[in-house]
């Protein structure tokens, strides 16, 4: 048994200074978990100028002075990126280090590859940190609910856009003024493209969605959209009919067939995710043998986010002790099969204008007939714009493609004037 696990840590931004400082002040509580000490040994920075409270001893830009060092048991990545991260993983891997990442972008993108060669160098590939900030998800999937099928995820992973939408939820504000507020606060960056256009969040699902179901995804297997076209109307009127809009995602199995999606959703009032706010992550399970569990907690932030990587890390050096590393790693063992439009069901909710004159209802509810599609809730109001009106509608389950065939029909009615909104309704 080592007396010191030495490690190498590649970044020392938020989440990096956030692990180094749980490292230095934990040193009792580690030592008894593990049963021997953890040094960090060499720390690959860029910016050699930035001021930072720690020993310029450790400091380096050469990353072969982490990756080449025969003394670093242990790799940690937490500095971003794909492409160099990546490369430094492999090489990591390589030289039979064990390897510890935050990377979300990394592991949707190439998780199955890395994992294949960590196996094949018989090294761990942990990655906790990588989804949900704080919540201990990954691991939960793996070993917690491993004895049981699991047929459904439905997840807030994005804090950004959480804290947007509960934001413009409470206070009515409109999008813009809060993504301005979020990124005055730090919650969103000065391009929040890859959040509130649902990137990040696809990302993320593509990592839970192959370890849910024990396939292979890409991340252009997700249906993706964002929360931008949201409005303070779209609020108003779900809550009017019981329901809270979050960015979701969703990844469902049915029949061996699995659909991954990241969009807006209506969530009844009463579902515990829809009381999940601000920069709060959480996700919903449904399991055969579990039923429904949702684990909850903060989705990013220096201290939860560091917190799961050096829970990683405990659980590395265990095994190192135990002389069991390379054997933790589950690859995708069945065929993936994606659903077809056809084979998606869910409810949805629609707003649109519609000239107010005799006869347009019928020609508009003709068309949700000729789509197989009822009405389960219907709001029409006058809107101040003379000869117009307002109608809501949430549809009963109907499949995407005749939903999408309806859009497509109504865009066409001279009677439409705009259509403003779409949502899937999920939670039911």
């Amino acid at each position: 048994m080592k007396e010191i696990v030495k490690v190498g840590l590649l970044g020392l931004g938020t989440v990096g200074g956030g692990v180094y400082k749980i490292i230095r002040n934990h040193q009792e509580e580690l030592c008894h978990r593990i049963g021997s000490g953890i040094e960090i040994k060499k720390i690959l920075i860029k910016n050699e100028d930035k001021k930072r409270e720690v020993d310029s001893r450790l400091l380096t830009k050469n990353s072969d002075d982490v990756l080449a060092d025969p003394d670093i048991d242990i790799v940690i990545e937490v500095m971003g990126g794909i492409e160099e991260s990546k490369r430094y993983i492999l090489e990591a891997l390589r030289q039979k280090k064990h390897v510890i990442t935050a990377n979300k972008d990394l592991m949707a993108l190439y998780g199955s590859e890395l994992h294949a060669f960590a196996l094949e160098n018989g090294c761990d590939l942990f990655y906790e940190a990588s989804v949900g900030g704080g919540i201990p998800i990954i691991r939960s999937l793996v070993d917690g609910l491993a004895s049981d099928r699991i047929n459904k995820l439905v997840g807030i992973v994005n804090g950004t856009t959480n804290f947007i939408l509960t934001k413009m939820t409470k206070e009515g504000a409109d999008y813009n003024s809060v993504l301005k507020e979020a990124q005055r606060l730090g919650f969103a960056e000065s391009d929040p493209s890859g959040d509130v256009e649902g990137l990040d969040a696809a990302r993320k699902m593509v990592i839970l969605s192959q370890l849910g179901f024990h396939m292979r995804f890409n991340l252009s297997d997700v249906y993706v959209e964002g929360i931008t076209k949201i409005k303070p109307e779209d609020i108003d009127y779900a809550a009017q009919l019981g329901y809270t809009i979050k960015l979701v995602g969703i990844a469902q199995r049915d029949q061996g067939e699995v659909e991954i999606s990241v969009q807006p959703a209506l969530l009844p009032n009463e579902h515990p995710l829809a009381s999940v706010n601000n920069e709060y992550n959480a996700v919903y399970i449904y399991g055969d043998a579990i039923g429904e569990t949702m684990f909850y907690g903060p989705g990013a932030g220096q201290f939860p986010t560091a917190t799961s990587v050096v829970s990683d890390l405990v659980a590395v050096a265990r095994n190192m002790h135990l002389g069991i590393n390379g054997q933790h790693t589950v690859l995708p063992h069945y065929e993936t099969h994606l659903k077809k439009e056809e084979t998606i069901f869910s409810k949805f909710f629609l707003r649109f204008h519609v000239k107010d004159q005799a006869g347009a209802f019928s020609q508009i509810t003709a068309l949700f007939a000729e789509n197989g599609i009822s009405l389960e809730k219907l709001i029409q109001e006058p809107i101040g714009i003379e000869g117009l009106a307002e109608v809501v509608i949430i549809t009963h389950r109907t499949n995407r493609a005749s939903y999408t065939r309806l859009i497509s029909q109504l865009n066409d009615l001279d009677i439409v004037d705009c259509l403003e909104a779409s949502y899937r309704v999920e939670g039911e």
